[in-house]
């Protein structure tokens, strides 16, 4: 199974998306974690990724989609994986899709996990206070959450117009929330 986690900071992506790794038995990629690897590792696209963020620039998609591509090509994506953090506007979704249909691996869901925004206010000020972070004020969190409505909302309709967008109740428990996102993309026959 092929599938996307969306949602907004604080909506619990990592979480589920670990605890989906083992339920469905696939990776979990994170493109932040993908991209510290490849420039840990000094790879071509690495190397490329480490001199763009040198100028304080961001990794352009072209370099992304490349680590990406790189990352699909391996023995343990072939049964599936979950993505979590990309794409982040429309044009890295379109770009990967046709990856993905390039190396006939298309997407099979996108989950977005719906969260109110006073909730996930909630949520990031609570997980800034424990990690002793200053800068996760309310008004900065809402500024990012803005911004991330603004980018990704392109993102949510293009999955929905392709058929794949499932949304689900993302306020609840940790178990209520997985049983919800398994419930929405895993065949009742396969449950269990």
């Amino acid at each position: 199974m092929r599938l996307v986690l969306l949602g907004a900071p604080g909506s619990g992506k990592g979480t589920q998306a670990a605890r989906l790794k083992d339920h469905l038995q696939v990776p979990h990629i994170s493109t932040g974690d993908l991209l510290r690897a490849e420039v840990a590792a000094g790879s071509r696209l690495g190397l490329e990724a480490k001199e763009v963020m040198a100028r304080g620039e961001l990794v352009s998609d072209a370099i992304l989609l490349g680590m990406l591509e790189d990352r699909f090509s391996r023995p343990d994506t072939h049964g599936g994986f979950i993505l979590d953090g990309y794409p982040r506007n429309l044009a890295q979704a379109d770009a990967m899709g046709k990856l993905l249909e390039r190396i006939g691996q298309p997407m099979d869901y996108a989950v977005q996990l719906d969260v109110p925004t006073d909730l996930l206010v909630e949520r990031i000020a609570g997980r800034a206070k424990a990690e002793g972070r200053a800068d996760d004020t309310p008004e900065s969190v809402r500024t990012r959450l803005q911004v991330y409505d603004t980018q990704t909302a392109p993102v949510i309709d293009y999955y929905r117009q392709h058929g794949q967008l499932t949304v689900v109740n993302g306020v609840g428990s940790l178990d209520d929330v997985f049983a919800r996102i398994v419930e929405a993309i895993v065949p009742a026959h396969e449950v269990g």
